[in-house]
């Protein structure tokens, strides 16, 4: 980031450095040497107008004096160190950097406003959103403009929406893409706006997830009694949601075959201690649980899980609604740790 930032500058400066040699003389000279040692440049990110004019320069010059070449290579060197920051390219690009710590509304309005940035790619912005919201796009647009969009996805995303686009639909869409050659890239950016345009004016939802993910979220931390209760009667109500509530409960006994053991040190640095001892206590005590209280503590250094045993055992009989409480502690950490990315769960085969 730095080099090309500072790569830029010289491009675009007008004063002379070393021996007067002109800044674009000096861009060509630092780009030559990165790329006679293999680097590999983003020149494509910088616009149209500096791109000609560093291949022009590039072309307009023969040999450099190694003397010259080093001069030019420590002031370079020199400008990087003193630089303190260096900022993204466009409204695109600081959207990028800032997007998880913006709003869902102040992010749409940002998308917008860059999807009409005269500088801004949209199809960066594309090719980085999940196929479930790429998909009404490709069953309800023209099987031209579908061609154009699967022409600029990573051929994996291409395929993969393709295999979800009803047959006949699909063998049109393959065959328009045999008539994209001669598509001119302004038309190309054209309907990259117009895509970007119809994913960035979504309705923003209240809820990121989904409310079978919610209800399974909240009967993971609810007693079992209550659990198995309410599931009985979802599942009388509507069946298929309950399936989906189902797949989403982590009940205390599943810990063991979904959380891997090596990911069961993070999660118990995250219990409170105490809440740790009683939920052990609890279900050592419970035979559909002990199972599931031997696995964490034989995930643990042994001097840990020594202490956790005997703290476990020194609290004697754990009454119920402690004990269920405790254990909920530990599901939740669990939970927070998989919504952060930092752990992964098995999931069950369908």
């Amino acid at each position: 980031m730095a080099v090309h930032s500072q790569a830029r500058s010289t491009l675009t400066s007008t004063g002379a450095g070393a021996e007067s040699v002109s800044s674009r003389e000096k861009a060509a000279i630092i780009v030559r040497l990165l790329l006679s040692q293999g680097a590999s440049i983003d020149l494509a990110s910088l616009p149209e107008d500096l791109q000609t004019a560093l291949a022009q320069q590039m072309g307009q010059m023969r040999r450099v004096s190694r003397s010259t070449m080093h001069n030019v290579v420590r002031e370079f060197l020199g400008e990087l160190e003193g630089l303190g920051l260096s900022f993204p390219h466009g409204l695109s690009g600081a959207l990028s950097l800032m997007e998880r710590h913006l709003s869902d509304g102040a992010t749409g309005r940002l998308r917008r406003l860059s999807a009409h940035h005269s500088g801004d790619d949209p199809w960066q912005r594309i090719v980085s959103v999940p196929a479930e919201f790429l998909l009404p796009v490709l069953l309800e647009e023209g099987v031209e403009v579908c061609a154009v969009i699967l022409s600029k996805l990573p051929a994996a995303l291409a395929a993969e929406l393709l295999s979800k686009v009803p047959g006949d639909r699909a063998r049109h869409l393959a065959y328009a893409l045999s008539l994209t050659g001669d598509i001119a890239p302004e038309t190309v950016r054209r309907i990259g706006l117009s895509v970007a345009e119809q994913l960035d004016n979504r309705p923003i939802k209240a809820f990121k997830a989904k409310p079978g993910e919610r209800v399974g979220a909240i009967l993971t931390s609810a007693p079992a009694a209550l659990r198995d209760s309410l599931m009985k009667g979802l599942q009388e109500d509507d069946a298929q949601f309950a399936e989906t509530v189902e797949k989403s409960i982590l009940p205390f006994e599943d810990i063991r075959t979904k959380l891997a053991p090596r990911d069961v040190p993070a999660v118990i640095r995250l219990v409170d201690q105490a809440a740790m001892a009683t939920a052990l206590a609890f279900a050592r005590a419970q035979p559909k649980l002990d199972s599931t209280a031997e696995f964490i503590l034989a995930s643990l250094p042994q001097r840990m899980a020594q202490t956790l045993r005997e703290e476990a055992a020194s609290r004697g009989k754990v009454k119920s609604k402690d004990g269920e409480e405790a254990l909920g502690k530990i599901v939740a950490v669990i939970r927070q740790l998989e919504t952060s990315g930092e752990i992964t769960l098995e999931q069950p085969d369908d």
